[in-house]
Parts: structure tokens; C-alpha cells; sequence
């Protein structure tokens, strides 16, 4: 009768250990993320609510393009890895007019170069496609209510 009891119990503990990793595999993130900064002390326009489960499940866009962690100029995060907010590394707000800052240099340390490049490069690629995709700032920050 103890043995029952105690196979039944590891059998619990390990379906119990398959479905949190389940869970796990497949956890995508939010649903939405309003895409809001601390290096930003004051926005200029509406923040971006952005759809993070439109553009990964339904537009089968890879966590990759978005998360990243560079080692030797490769990208090395991969899913599973921890998810930093993007100010963690990109910790200027707009990069100063002079001195002249590459696209790179502009990209690494400055959230808006960072954010715009990556949105705004893909929506245009997916426009050329044919597919729906904003590319005017409006569409992605839209005018707040009055």
C-alpha cells in the first residue's frame, strides 16, 4: 500500500515537473508592452502600445530579432534567456547632434535610434512585401484622446 502511494507521488511530482517546463517553453511574454522608458524624461508622442503576441505568434516573427545580446558581434541570446528592458544597454534617450555618432554608435547607446531602427526597418521590409505593416509615426503613436 506504501509503495502505491509513493510511486503515485513521484508520478504526480514528475507530471507536475513536465507541465511547469511546458509552461515555461512556451510562455511568450506578454500579450501587450507599452513601450515606456526611464531614459525619456518627458515623451513627445503617445507611447507605443506594442502587440507582442500579434508579432510572435501571428506574424511568426523570431524573439531574436528583438532580444538580443551581442558577444564577438553575434547575436547569443536565445529564447529561455533572461529579458532585459531595452534602456538596460541602450542608456541614452536620442543621441546628441554633434558630435557625429555613426548609425552603429547611434543604435547601441540611444534607446530612440535602437527602437526606430528596429521597428521602423522591418515595417518598411514588410510594406515591400505587400503585407500591412505602419510606417508612418502616427500609426504607431497614435494621438492621445483629448
Amino acid at each position: 500500500m506504501k509503495s502505491s502511494k509513493v510511486i503515485s507521488m513521484v508520478v504526480a511530482v514528475c507530471f507536475g515537473l513536465v507541465m511547469a517546463g511546458v509552461a515555461m517553453a512556451t510562455d511568450k511574454g506578454p500579450e501587450t508592452i507599452t513601450m515606456d522608458s526611464k531614459v525619456f524624461a518627458k515623451h513627445k508622442k503617445s507611447l507605443v502600445i506594442f502587440n507582442h503576441a500579434k508579432h510572435n505568434v501571428d506574424y511568426k516573427i523570431a524573439c531574436t530579432e528583438c532580444h538580443h545580446v551581442y558577444k564577438d558581434g553575434k547575436n547569443v541570446w536565445k529564447e529561455g534567456d533572461a529579458v532585459q528592458k531595452c534602456d538596460a544597454c541602450h542608456t541614452g534617450a536620442k543621441a546628441p547632434k554633434e558630435p557625429k555618432l555613426s548609425k552603429e554608435e547611434q543604435i547601441k547607446g540611444y534607446m530612440y535610434s535602437a527602437i526606430h531602427e528596429n521597428c521602423k526597418s522591418c515595417h518598411k521590409a514588410a510594406k515591400k512585401e505587400g503585407k500591412a505593416a505602419p510606417t508612418k509615426c502616427t500609426e504607431c503613436h497614435p494621438k492621445a484622446a483629448k
